[in-house]
Parts: C-alpha cells; structure tokens; sequence
C-alpha cells in the first residue's frame, strides 16, 4: 500500500496503470489538455483558452523521477509545500458494469471495453457494415449518431487554432462570422462521431449538451452557445474562458492560497455546485482542473466546466457508477452508493489544497489512493496547519467526513463561521425539502424528539435555518405553506429539473396544502441529527436536548411500539431493550440517541442479530 499522508512526492508515472503519459510541465500552453484526456467519453474540454507560453516559476513536478532515498525528502525547495502538480494525477476512471471484488481493484478490463484501440489498449478489430442514414451521418451498425442540432456550423463559425486535444476530441478557438456574436471569439469543443463507438458514448455528448444548456445562465457555469453537427463531427459552441485553471493559479501562488484568498474561491464554487444540486445535477468531478477564470485579471469569477461525468439524480435516488478522478473521489463513490454528497468532499479536497497546497490523501498507484481515501484521515498537524484558523480546519473536516451523512450542503457552508457574511445571499438548499419531507411523514414521536433536538442546537446553525425560511417568503403571520415552498422552488427552477424530477418532492410536501408551519417546527424539521453529531459539541447538544425530550415529548413505551416506530424487526428486540429504562419504560439518553438515527440501527446492529 502507498503512503497515506497528505504528502505528494515525485514518483514515475509508470506506478499509475491509468495516468497520462505525458510528462508536460504545468506552465506549458497544452498541459490542461494533455494531461486530462478522458478516455470513456467522447467530450472533455470546455471553453478553455490557450496558456501565455511562458509564466511566473511554480513549484511544479519535475518530469523525471524523484531520486529521494525516502518519501519523507521533499524535492521542492525549503517553505514550499508539495502541491497538487498535474503529471502524477491519474486520469479519470470508468464506470464499471459490474460490482468489482475490492473498490481499489484496477479496472483495466472495463478501459479496454469502452475505450477505443490505443497503443496500450489493443483490442481485436471486428469490421462492422458503415451505412449511410438519411442525413449523411455515419452509422456503425445501427448506431443513430445524429444529435438534431444546427448543421450550419461552417457557415456561422469560423475555426482557429488549436488549444488542446484530449482522449476522444479537440478544443479550438473560433469565430462567430455572424449573428449578435459576430466577431465575438468562442470556444469549440470538436467530437469526432467516429469516436463514439457505443450508445452510452452517444448518450453522453445528450447529455452533456442539455446540462450546458440548463445550467449556462448561472453566473459561474461556463456559458453554452450552441451545438451543431455535421456527418463528422459534433460541435459544442461555449464562451471562451481566458483566465486558465484554478490550478494553475494554485501553482503560481507557490502552491497555495492565503486563507482569505481561498474563501474568494471556495465562496464561487459552493455558489455554482448548490446551484447545480438544487436542480437535482451531481457534477462528479469537481476538482481545480475544472474551473476556469473567465480572464486574466485576478479577480475575474470562477466558471465551473466539464459536465461529461455529470448526471441528474432524482429525489432520493442513489448512483452507483464509479467515477471520477482518483484524488478527489468520495468514499461511498467507491462503495458504489452515493448521490450530491459526493461533490461535498470532493470540495473539500480542493479546499484543503488551497489551504496547504497538499492533497489530503495520497499514494503511488491509484488503487493505493482509494485506499488512502477509505482508511486514511488527512494530515492537519504538519506546517502550514497550525497556523491555519480552528475554523478553517472545522470547514474541511465538515467535508472530509467519511460519512456522508455527517458532510455540510454547499448551502449550509455558506453560512459556516468560516465564510459567513451577512450581506451575502444564501441559495436555497434542496436538502430542507428533502428533511421536510421526512418529517411530514415522521410519527408524531419522531417529531417530538426532533422538536427537542431544534431547541438545542446552537445559533450557528440556526442562521442557517433562518436563511432557508426567509428564502420561502413566508406570510404575514410569519408561517408557510406548500405554496412557499413550490414558489420557492419555482424561482430557481431550470430545464434539469425536469429531467431530475425535482418536483417530485412537492409532491410528498402534500399536507402543507391543509395547513402551515411556524419557524420552530421548521427547524425541527430541517435539523439533521448526523450533521449535528460532526459537530465537536454534539454531546452538550444531545444532553441539552434529551433535558427537553423528558419534560415535553418522552412518554412511556414498549419495546415492540419502538421497534415498530423505527421499521425493526422482533430480531432486533435484544438491542433495543437497553434503550428504555426499567424504572418508567420511557427512553434513556441513549435511546434517545438512537431513535434520532433511525434506520442506522437497523443497518448495522439489527442485521448482525437477524
């Protein structure tokens, strides 16, 4: 197993079964594209603009083998801390048809299943009859590569040069000849149909294409153009970014940011990804590779791009492809489970790099980074850390929390003491309609002990709550009804929504239609028993709230009522039997712990005794 530690080190390339062969440094005008090439699907770069070919020194990886007698010698210069340097980065991984024996095994076989002949990927070459559909568009044995998009693309564009090749296509700059654009230069990503050589290829270049379309409007979401084909290529049209990477920012700074130049990013990227979750879209692939400045200047915004690996997720739904990139991949990704929370930690990998310029987890091949990210817990003691602020190190654990239950939304971190601004606007967070919906059909026991919780919890994550609520508009008597909640979401509504069934969700908010709810059992709702356990204060929290439970909510109950009002089974009678006290039948404080949690007991203890 590699090295655990949140320590990057030059290794050789020939370590990574799927690291890119390229060895270009990161101030070279090509490098993003080189060393990103995708080889599942046939889309990668997005509005990228070519690099200025020379730039300020940056602690970069040296191309070469690291000849260090130990993993501790750090190459780089004394002050400079390893940072997160493209050419060890292995590229993103496929999704697997089927449940791999180890979430670390290699997945080799299913590379050279989708991912067309390569020097190191031959497969036996099986000719297939080519036809000719009606629109002139090659077609591999009934594959319908024909998008319905502009087949004007000549006549509108005018290409230029070059700025990067990936795996499966090109980025070029171009022209608009015509239009309200006209003269106005854009990025074109160029997908060659030859290279989509499956239906799930094709459905992925839909794909992409209708989230660029949905998503575009917001502020830091790269802006889609157009999209049009001919009998060759698809074309995808996208405002040209001009600013480069984050990453390469990164670099340039010496391999880090100060703590309040890293708020200024993190404040955009929390902005646009609860963006995209609240119209139900899960990015999968967040890392400073995919965000791009709109220009040079140092305050130019931050656009989020790439949306090839994205999906939409429905409510309550759980993915189970594994995909991404090694070094940013959650664990439940690995554990073939996972759904928005995913992106969380994701962010707080790119957030602890931009605090102390080294990944949290680390190792030489990719199987041993999945094992880092499984087993390992990310360094916070070497330097710069202790000078770091306690919030700022709280933020990152909030998202590096291996149970996803227990992560932050992207919403809730804006209100963290860490980034917190009162003039700042708080999005709104599909997650307190989700948590609503739970509580709407939550047992009126359920919903006493949650009430207990809400009067317990601390002002911090009350701003939180308060923000939600005002974001519903409530009525003048200070309460709100399902018609809040569906003019709330209407606002931020987009096209992803329909594909995500967002929507859905007010369906299941139906008993508002009959009556309202006041602030407080709005927080009771909208409180989250696994957040607050993340928080270092949960136990006076508990203590606080189980002093409330006992005078307001806590009655006399049988072990077979609570096994029932937590989904149990009778085999689960044995565990729960230390819950009630002997002397009243009500619940303990444990109990009431675990009654919180619900079905986690039944995940875990209940179906060891089943």
């Amino acid at each position: 197993m590699g090295q655990c530690y949140a320590r990057s080190i030059p290794v050789s390339d020939a370590d990574h079964t799927y690291t890119t062969t390229t060895t270009t440094s990161a101030s070279s005008p090509t490098a993003s594209y080189n060393n990103h090439q995708r080889p599942q699907s046939p889309h990668r770069h997005h509005g990228r603009s070519p690099r200025p070919a020379s730039k300020p020194a940056t602690p970069s990886r040296p191309s070469t083998a690291s000849t260090a007698p130990s993993p501790w010698l750090s190459p780089l210069p004394p002050g400079i801390a390893p940072s997160p340097a493209r050419p060890s980065t292995p590229r993103r991984f496929f999704r697997r048809p089927f449940p791999p024996p180890s979430p670390a095994k290699h997945i080799k076989a299913s590379l050279a299943k989708r991912a067309p002949p390569t020097p190191d990927n031959q497969v036996p070459v099986v000719p297939f009859p080519v036809s000719e559909n009606s629109n002139g568009d090659a077609s591999l044995d009934g594959l319908d590569k024909t998008f319905g998009f502009g087949k004007n693309f000549g006549a509108k564009y005018e290409l230029g040069k070059e700025v990067g090749r990936g795996h499966f296509g090109h980025t070029s700059i171009a022209r608009a000849k015509k239009g309200e654009m006209k003269g106005q230069l854009v990025a074109v990503k160029i997908i060659p149909k030859t290279k989509m050589t499956s239906a799930i290829a094709i459905e992925d270049v839909r794909r992409e294409v209708k989230m660029l379309k949905a998503l575009s409007g917001h502020t830091h979401t790269v802006k889609f153009h157009d999209a049009c084909e001919d009998s060759e290529n698809v074309y995808i049209v996208m405002e040209l970014c001009e600013g480069g990477e984050l990453l390469d920012r990164i670099l340039s700074r010496g391999g880090r940011y100060t703590e309040e130049d890293a708020k200024t990013i993190v404040v955009q990227i929390l902005n646009v990804v609860s963006f995209c979750h609240l119209q139900g879209v899960v990015h999968r692939d967040l890392k400073p590779e995919n965000f791009l400045f709109s220009s040079r200047d140092e305050n130019s915004a931050l656009k989020i791009i790439d949306f090839g690996l994205s999906d939409f997720v429905r409510p309550d739904e759980r993915l189970n492809d594994i995909v991404g990139s090694a070094y940013y991949v959650a664990p439940e990704v690995l554990h073939r489970s996972y759904s928005s929370e995913a992106d969380m930690w994701s962010i707080g990998v790119i957030t602890y790099i931009l605090l102390c310029g080294s990944r949290p987890f680390w190792a030489r091949t990719e199987s041993g980074i999945f094992r880092s990210v499984l087993r390992a817990d990310p360094n916070y003691d070497d330097s710069p850390w202790p000078s770091i602020s306690p919030e700022a190190k709280d933020f990152v654990r909030r998202f590096l929390n291996k149970d996803y239950r227990k992560r932050m939304t992207a919403a809730q971190a804006l209100t963290h003491p860490w980034l917190r601004d009162q003039q700042r606007q708080v999005p709104l967070d599909i997650f307190t309609y989700k948590l609503v919906k739970a509580y709407l059909r939550a047992t009126p026991f359920k919903r006493a002990a949650l009430k207990a919780l809400s009067k317990a919890i601390t002002e911090d994550e009350v701003i939180y709550i308060r923000s939600q609520y005002d974001l519903l508009e409530p009525s003048k008597d200070g309460r709100v009804s399902l018609d809040n909640f569906r003019s709330a979401l209407l606002r931020n509504a987009t096209d992803a929504m329909k594909e995500s069934r967002v929507h859905e969700i007010l369906n299941a908010l139906e008993p508002l239609s009959y009556r309202k709810m006041d602030f407080e059992e709005f927080c009771a709702a909208t409180i989250s028993p696994y957040q607050l356990e993340a928080l270092q204060d949960w136990e006076n929290i508990a203590t606080t709230a189980f002093g409330y439970f006992e005078l307001e909510g806590n009655r006399v109950i049988k072990i077979e009522e609570l096994a029932n009002e937590m989904n149990l089974s009778s085999s689960a009678y044995s565990i729960i039997r230390d819950w009630i006290r002997p002397s009243d039948g009500k619940l303990s404080f444990l109990g009431y712990t675990k009654f919180l949690h619900g079905v986690t007991i039944r995940n875990s203890n209940a179906r060891r005794h089943q």
